[in-house]
């Protein structure tokens, strides 16, 4: 296929937004360095904005080579819905209530386990949690788990070691915990309907090989790290329930509709509304919602959508070029450049692909979804809530890359050998 000149730009505009995301840490030093424009340079060295910022240069581009009602023609043929679900399961499962019922949950848990209190609740964050995405989606798992981590091992000033190393693993966990079922992670949800993949299907040949690669990674950064997390103290009042049961409850109905209603905008905005007015009426149960992080996660995917529209021209012929190995490891490396889901669309459209080219590239989306902050939907809620807790605020691109390579590694054992 002939590439034409939008797509041409669209692309390259793709390549640099990538490139941005791994350059934030110098814009953050010009904005030191140039006071006078600190603004402009706090603007570009914001992660959640990179994609928004050059999505912006695309239209503009637009407007100006085909006129006013381009942009607005081209934004209409996309599809939303994704960033604004993301943006309203973040505000909602971040909750007081939500959060309190879950720390509760992992806290009973942690019990069983035959380990110091600290290394078990640590252990339930980076396994039993990401698991969840499988059910109550993707983001919401990356929410609760980044939020319980945040509050009980990020805020006690851990070392930048374990920082950088229980990121990679939560990202990565995250995005193969979401294989057990059909419906809840986007690179599965793309393809599912088309290819008849049922809950069973995805529990035999994906989710009994994910949630075997989760507790594998998360075992092992719990074991390398012990000696630190052994000398953290556990907040005892985050085992207390503070909120009544019935708040808890409507919160958990919320939860339940928004997740069911995914894929219907108007269905689970008109929820996130009514639970708006609830959170409101009684906001002595709740903390302040994270409003602001999931407004700027959910612009960081529309501007991925935004330029990721452009990019069918050339990945989908990448896709139908390889066998299935070469297909596994390609789909690993393109979801670290692109969005899985994105990926495992476009390789949906490729008409007579066998059983070995299906499995290799939702597996392969799915293993790369933790080594960017791009290659999987709910890496930026992770993101957002965890950078305060970064040196200068910001996690470097590079750094989530090399700590994410280790438990991608055990994933690809998972899904290659077994």
């Amino acid at each position: 296929m002939s590439p034409s000149p939008l797509e041409l730009v669209g692309t390259g505009l793709f390549a640099v937004a990538v490139a941005h995301t791994f350059l934030t840490k110098y814009f953050e030093r010009l904005a030191h360095l140039q006071p006078n424009h600190a603004g402009i340079w706090h603007l570009l060295g914001e992660v959640e904005v990179v994609f928004g910022f050059w999505a912006f240069i695309l239209l503009a581009f637009m407007a100006v080579h085909g006129g006013a009602g381009e942009p607005t023609k081209y934004l209409e043929g996309l599809n939303y819905t994704e960033p604004a679900f993301v943006f309203v399961i973040m505000v909602v499962a971040a909750s007081r209530p939500i959060l309190e019922l879950c720390k509760i949950g992992a806290r009973a848990l942690a019990h069983f386990i035959p380990l110091s209190e600290s290394l078990a609740f640590y252990f339930v964050c980076l396994s039993v949690v990401p698991l969840l995405g499988s059910f109550v989606t993707e983001p919401a798992a990356m929410t609760l788990a980044a939020l319980m981590l945040r509050d009980n091992y990020y805020s006690k000033d851990i070392s930048h070691r374990l920082k950088y190393a229980t990121l990679g693993a939560l990202f990565v966990n995250v995005s193969i915990g979401g294989t057990l079922t059909h419906f809840a992670a986007p690179p599965v949800l793309m393809v599912a309907s088309k290819w008849n993949w049922d809950m069973w299907f995805m529990l035999g040949h994906f989710g009994w090989k994910s949630a075997l690669a989760v507790f594998v990674t998360a075992g092992i950064a719990t074991l390398l790290f012990a000696r630190e997390l052994k000398e953290i103290a556990i907040e005892a009042r985050s085992s207390e329930r503070t909120v009544p049961r019935m708040l808890i409850l409507l919160h958990v109905i919320f939860l339940a509709g928004i997740v069911y209603f995914a894929h219907h905008a108007t269905a689970f905005v008109g929820l996130f509304l009514l639970f708006l007015g609830v959170a409101e009426g009684y906001k002595h149960y709740h903390d302040r919602l994270m409003l602001r992080e999931g407004l700027m996660v959910g612009f960081f995917l529309a501007g991925l959508v935004t330029l990721g529209g452009l990019q069918q021209w050339w990945l989908q012929d990448v896709l139908t070029g390889m066998d299935s190995t070469a297909l596994y490891f390609g789909a690993t490396a393109l979801t670290a450049i692109t969005d899985n889901a994105a990926l495992t669309y476009l390789g949906s459209l490729v008409e007579g692909t066998d059983d070995a080219f299906k499995y290799s590239l939702v597996s392969g989306a799915v293993t790369g979804g933790g080594l960017t902050v791009i290659a999987n939907a709910p890496n930026p809620a992770g993101f957002a809530i965890l950078r305060g807790h970064f040196e200068d605020e910001s996690i470097n691109s590079l750094g989530l890359f090399v700590t994410a390579m280790p438990p991608t590694i055990i994933a690809i054992l998972a899904f290659r050998l077994l």
